[in-house]
This record gives structure tokens, sequence and C-alpha cells, in this order.
């Protein structure tokens, strides 16, 4: 079976990345290989390749069996179409000079080709990001004006809240000056009844002071009344206690005192007994 130049697969799930290999057509994928000739990432936009141009080209010729996808990678960087060229060189179609030139203007359309892409691409997200930005530029302008409604909504209800208040406040002071007029009795009538009114608040005051005097006059007479009643029943407490503690005093003296006549009468025998002894013998 041929040898093949196929795609092993790299990198972390989600975000594959693979190199490009000449192995048995027998090994596995992942597996043992003859030589690595590439790179191939296909996340980016565009893709990137990175080919040995000349081994891809070598092989190729010696007769090695791209996969569809390493096909479409050749294909993409011209070794195809160079090798397509050194055949029409040994057919004698084509001298070596002219298929480089041929070859080298195609990969000047194809080199144009790609960046005309890439700059492409630039200006689509260039757009992108213009809609957005316009996009959140109207979303936002909305956002003012309904903000700016509803804040002249606001004043428009506190300024017609005012003109009512003005317009209430402008009716009610007429009808006061027509249904109450001021004349000179009137007011010396208003002065008169201020002046008895205060009189009779001022009589009111030294009532209720002088009473108020009598009440704490009659308190303290019934507080010192209280006070002198309760120091006679203290003294009389105390004296009653020293009474008792006397009595007590006296009882216990009156049995020491029997005590010690008794003692003196024994001794007043036993000295009559030692005269009477010396008497007797003597006799």
């Amino acid at each position: 079976m041929p040898t093949k130049m196929r795609l092993q697969r790299h990198g972390k799930k989600g975000k594959p990345f693979y190199h490009i290999v000449i192995a048995d057509g027998r090994a596995p994928r992942d597996g043992k290989f003859i030589e690595k000739i590439g790179t191939y990432d296909p996340i980016p936009n565009p893709a990137e390749i990175n080919l040995k141009f000349d081994k891809a080209l070598d092989w190729l010729q010696k007769g090695a069996q791209p996969t569809d996808t390493v096909r479409a990678i050749l294909s993409y960087k011209g070794v195809l179409y160079k090798n397509h060229l050194l055949k029409g060189v040994k057919k004698g179609a084509l001298t070596e000079s002219e298929a480089e030139a041929k070859f080298q203007s195609w990969l000047k359309d194809k080199e144009a080709k790609i960046e005309a892409k890439r700059s492409g691409l630039a200006e689509m997200e260039r757009a992108e990001r213009k809609e957005r930005l316009e996009a959140e530029a109207k979303i936002k302008e909305a956002r003012a004006a309904e903000l700016a409604k509803q804040r002249a909504s606001e004043i428009e209800a506190q300024v017609k809240e005012v003109q009512e208040a003005a317009e209430e406040t402008a009716t009610e002071e007429p009808v006061a000056a027509v249904e109450e007029p001021v004349t000179k009795e009137a007011v010396e009538a208003a002065v008169e009844k201020a002046k008895a009114e205060e009189k009779v608040e001022v009589k009111t005051e030294e009532k209720a002071e002088a009473a108020a005097e009598e009440k704490s006059e009659e308190a303290e007479a019934k507080a010192e009344e209280k006070t002198e009643e309760k120091t006679e029943e203290v003294v009389e407490e105390k004296a009653e206690v020293k009474a008792e503690a006397e009595e007590e005093k006296k009882e216990e003296e009156k049995p020491e005192v029997k005590v010690e006549a008794k003692e003196k009468e024994e001794e007043t025998k036993e000295e009559e007994k030692t005269e009477e002894e010396p008497k007797k013998e003597k006799e």
C-alpha cells in the first residue's frame, strides 16, 4: 500500500490543530509517520497553513497519495499546479522558464486574492462594529427622548398645579374682602375685647398661683406634723427600751447581793466557832 499525505490531529477539545505528515497507509491516523512537512490551523479566517513546498512536491512526484483535505491544502498552496507544469516540461510542451513564469504569475494572483479576502473580512468587521455602534446610539437616543418626554410631562403637571393653586387663592381673597369690610369701630371693639381677655387671663393666673401656694403650705404643715409625731414616737420607744434594760440589770444584780450576804453570814459563824473553841479548852 503506498504512502499517504495525511493530517495528524493535535490541540485541545474544540481547538483542533493538525500536522501534515507522510505516513504509511496502514498506520493509524495519529500513529507513526515518516516525515512532517507542515502544519494546518483551521480556526482563524483565513486558515493558517505552513508547508514545506519542495518536500511536498517531491513526495507528490514520488507517488504519495494525499487525502482530500491535504489535496485541498496542496492546491491552495500551488503544489498541484507546480507539479502539473513540471509534467508539461517533461513532455516538452513548456520550457522551465515559461513554467516558472506561469507559476509566479499564479502565485501573485493567489496572494492578491488572499489579501483581498483579508481586507474584505476586516471591512466586514468594521461595518459590523459600525452597525452595532449605530444601533446602540439609536437605542440611547430613544431612551433619552422618552426620559425627556417624561420630564416634560412632570414639569407640565407641576405648572398646572401651581396655576390652579394661584387661581384658587385669587378667587378666595376678593370674597373675603367683600364679606368682612374693615371699619374703625370694628377695630376699636376688637382692641377692647383683647384687653378684657388679657385682664381675665391675668386674674385667672393670679388665682391659680394663690391656690397653688395655699396647697403647698398645707402640704408642708402636714409634713411637719407627721415628722413631729414620728419623733415623739421614737423618743417614747427609746425611753421604754431604756427602762426595760434597767429593770433587767436590777434583776440580774439581786441574786448576786443575796449570795454575798449568805457568804458573809457563813464567815461570821465560822469566826464565832473558832473563838469558842479555845475558850472551851481553857475551861
